[in-house]
């Protein structure tokens, strides 16, 4: 598997940063050029023909141009495709009956056929043609980097320094030729061989929340920061700043390096497998806050699959529905059990935090609960709901409860 790590730029001297700037806004411009000849064409190749790049005025070399072609190529290729599948999706939606959601996918698929790709967040694709990485040297600096042909017979070379993350892939994988290349960063990628996945140790359960991140079922939740924050009060400031400002930037890297942190406090030592919740749509036809819109489970998910994958975990997605509300200890499910962030069973009196009484729920491999039964709300009244294979907890139930029980099993 491939990874990658960001070093900065930053320890370049003023002459040489400008020397970026300039080369990456001309690179810019030329992907921008071809993206506009590419865009209404119906078979577009991989590596643009020579009529096509000799059509372009800059002071770039004939590989550099080539080099950019290659990568616009590939931005066009990649959004048609997408198109592609969202029109197979809108006409199964219309041979189903679901115009709604096969309008709201059209409107999209309109938007995205009139306007071309984004290009500004793009990074500079550079292969071992352009790129000599030297990390064995006599400087202060950790190691550089010089991309070469240019044009105008230009170099440039950029000093930077190694991070803890940069240390410990190299110390795992070889590390690739090609490098990526924006204005602020080098992302340096790292070839290393993924793990097999464990056999033996044990499952933990994890429940994502707002307020605490992570609450595992081996009673690990995550905390506040160094600087006093959590997820929700980053939240809170990112929804107080104005989009697209350098301050909500900044709250937005915040965020990512909170998640980050937190998920690299998990101690995966004898876990084998990891249950998660399988969340999606949780915002779907629901208006919700400026704060909660901030709330990006998916980074979360993504951050910890990873993770996983690393030290040879497997993750399974458990539906989470009533896993809030079940008593780890007993089975007994009510919606009244759940009050904020306390859980009090109504039948046994267990207390416990609710997010780790839910973590316990999601580590279970407890009988499927089918949507027939859910539409009749019997969360509402209670039922005793037990893991697969086990013998009822509680021996003795009110009536009401064993049918309700006996119907769900």
């Amino acid at each position: 598997m491939i990874k990658c790590t960001k070093t900065s730029t930053k320890f370049a001297n003023l002459i040489k940063r400008k020397d970026i700037d300039l080369l990456i806004d001309e690179y810019k411009r030329i992907i921008s050029l071809f993206v506009d000849l590419l865009w209404n064409e119906d078979k577009i190749q991989q590596f643009i023909p020579r009529e096509i790049t000799s059509k372009i005025e800059t002071w770039l070399s004939a590989r550099m141009i080539q080099c950019a072609g290659k990568q616009a190529s590939g931005i066009v290729r990649g959004t048609k495709k997408k198109q592609q599948q969202r029109l197979w999706v809108i006409n199964k939606l219309n041979k189903e009956g679901r115009l709604k959601q096969a309008r709201k996918l059209q409107r999209i698929y309109n938007n995205i056929k009139i306007s071309k790709p984004e290009i500004d967040n793009v990074e500079m694709e550079l292969d071992s043609r352009f790129v000599k990485i030297d990390l064995d040297n006599s400087t202060s600096f950790d190691g550089w980097v010089t991309i070469v042909s240019i044009g105008n017979k230009q170099k440039i070379q950029i000093p930077f320094k190694k991070t803890k993350h940069f240390n410990k892939l190299n110390a795992i994988g070889t590390m690739k030729d090609g490098i990526r290349l924006s204005k602020k960063n080098i992302t340096f990628n790292f070839d290393i061989k993924e793990p097999a996945k464990k056999q033996d140790g044990e499952v933990l359960g994890i429940d994502i929340g707002q307020t605490t991140t992570l609450s595992c079922s081996n009673d690990f939740s995550t905390r506040l920061n160094r600087h006093k924050h959590d997820l929700n009060s980053i939240n809170s400031i990112l929804a107080r700043k104005k989009k697209g400002s350098k301050a909500f930037q900044r709250a937005q890297q915040h965020r990512t390096n909170y998640i980050n942190w937190s998920i690299n406090q998990l101690n995966l030592t004898g876990i084998r497998q990891v249950n998660i919740e399988n969340i999606k749509n949780l915002r779907k036809g629901r208006r919700s806050s400026r704060k909660l819109s901030h709330w990006t489970y998916a980074d979360i998910f993504r951050k910890l699959e990873s993770a996983c994958k690393n030290n040879g975990v497997l993750v399974v997605k458990k539906n989470p529905t009533y896993t809030s509300q079940r008593c780890s200890q007993c089975g007994w499910t009510r919606k009244s059990n759940r009050n904020g962030k306390l859980f009090k069973c109504g039948s046994c009196g267990f207390t416990y935090d609710s997010d780790l009484n839910a973590s316990r729920n999601i580590a279970l491999e407890l009988t499927s609960i089918p949507k027939k039964q859910r539409l009749k709300r019997q969360n509402l009244k209670g039922f005793f709901w037990n893991a697969e294979g086990q013998e009822p907890i509680v021996p003795v139930v009110q009536k009401e409860n064993s049918s309700l029980k006996n119907s769900i099993s």
